[in-house]
């Protein structure tokens, strides 16, 4: 063999880091994912008081649905919209749910009739473009970087949801919920001129044989469907504890809803920084699903830790720490484990659906966890919750690491040696 056959056939090397194209696309998609994700949750903390000023105010049952019809709407499209990506390109499908969603927003921002408001809110979540973005980021990074920048995305999921508990209050004492509907819509705008011009373009993986196969065999794996019920469980239980936590900070721990930030805000801040270390030791050592089983056996020992001493404000605000722990490590390793099991061409499609999981476990959480608290007990929805982790554990003790694809493919593009 010769020296130049022998230099062709040797692998190209491949940064250690990710590249500056991996870290632009992964940041820049994140913040937009988060600033979709603020626009849905911002309203929360302040709609039920605003709504007592209009029309049809007192009847709880239009305002939680006011509050939550996105979630459904959402979870109708992201399929829809994860295909489309895989059909049409990531940007473009990104762009129209934007619009979509910007529309959505004036709608509502622009009445003072609660059924406006809610049809607004389910226009708002039918832009549902989570699948895009997602498949967009594993486009873009290599398989040992997808951890990390899903991890962005995690972290812009969480901190757009404590943003909402923290800046809800006095942005609705500025400019009201009409003003903040508007708001929301002008930054969904701003983001399309993100994409256009900041986001770099990054090819799809197309393979014209899996796109015209059996779509449903490719993503209704057993594999798959375990990663999408975790993300269920995931959102489940977020939605659902906040139905009685906030509660529990004014009448146990003593703290008025305007400073909640004060528990919030160093509550996710310090567990995402502790969170850090097992996701990046996960990666780094193969150990991903120790570390993802131990973090779903956290939130089991969470849940009933809430159910336990939800009324001591140190146990709560311990239980608190732990969810968040917990929980930054799950937005984290999902997303990754669902773009690396997925076929290469049906990653939007895969994506979509988990993130339809995503979306009909906020809309549960919320349903089920305020019929538990109306008719039962602050007990009963922790209790509820700790029952759905527990079969989430059995669940994720059965889950396999998905197999590396990175190298081989790799060395399938390299030219091969020729006789010399």
């Amino acid at each position: 063999m010769s020296a130049t056959a022998s230099n062709r056939a040797a692998p190209l090397p491949q940064p250690s880091g990710m590249t500056p194209a991996e870290r632009r696309a992964s940041t820049t998609l994140a913040s937009i994912y988060g600033l979709r994700m603020l626009g849905l949750f911002f309203i929360l903390p302040v709609f039920a008081i605003y709504a007592e000023h209009l029309p049809l105010g007192h009847d709880k049952t239009l305002v939680g649905l006011a509050m939550g019809i996105y979630g459904l709407t959402q979870a109708l499209m992201q399929i829809p919209f994860g295909m489309a990506s895989d059909r049409f390109g990531r940007k473009p499908v990104m762009v129209l749910g934007l619009l979509i969603f910007a529309a959505g927003s004036f709608c509502a921002g622009s009445s003072d009739n609660l059924y406006l408001i809610i049809l607004g809110r389910a226009i708002q979540g039918a832009g549902a473009i989570s699948a895009a973005i997602s498949a967009m980021i594993a486009d873009a990074t290599r398989e040992e970087h997808r951890t990390k920048a899903m991890a962005l995305v995690g972290m812009t999921i969480g901190f757009s949801f404590i943003a909402s508990l923290v800046l809800g209050p006095p942005v609705y004492h500025a400019i009201s919920v009409p003003g903040m509907f508007i708001l929301t819509g002008l930054s969904a705008l701003v983001a399309i001129a993100v994409i256009i011009w900041v986001v770099p373009n990054v090819p799809m993986v197309q393979h014209a044989e899996e796109l015209e196969g059996h779509w449903a065999k490719a993503v209704f794996t057993p594999a798959l469907l375990k990663l999408d019920f975790s993300i269920f469980v995931v959102n489940f239980l977020q939605v659902s504890m906040f139905v009685v936590v906030p509660v529990a900070l004014v009448q146990y721990a003593g703290i008025p809803l305007m400073h909640h930030w004060m528990v919030y805000l160093p509550v996710t801040v310090v567990s995402f920084m502790l969170s850090i270390p097992g996701i990046i030791w996960a990666e780094k050592h193969g150990y991903m699903k120790v570390v993802f089983v131990s973090s779903v056996a956290l939130l089991v020992l969470t849940m009933f830790g809430f159910a336990a001493g939800y009324k001591s404000p140190v146990a709560l605000i311990a239980a608190l720490f732990f969810f968040f722990m917990a929980f930054n490590v799950m937005e984290a390793l999902l997303p990754s484990l669902v773009s690396r099991t997925a076929p290469p061409s049906r990653k939007g499609l895969a994506m979509g659906i988990y993130n339809t999981g995503q979306s009909l476990g906020l809309f549960a959480g919320g349903a089920v966890g305020g019929l538990l608290a109306q008719h039962f007990s602050k007990e009963a929805v922790f209790l509820a919750a700790a029952a759905l982790a527990a079969l989430w554990l059995a669940v994720a003790m059965t889950i396999k690491p998905p197999a590396k694809r990175a190298k081989a493919a790799v060395q399938e593009q390299q030219p091969q040696a020729q006789p010399g």
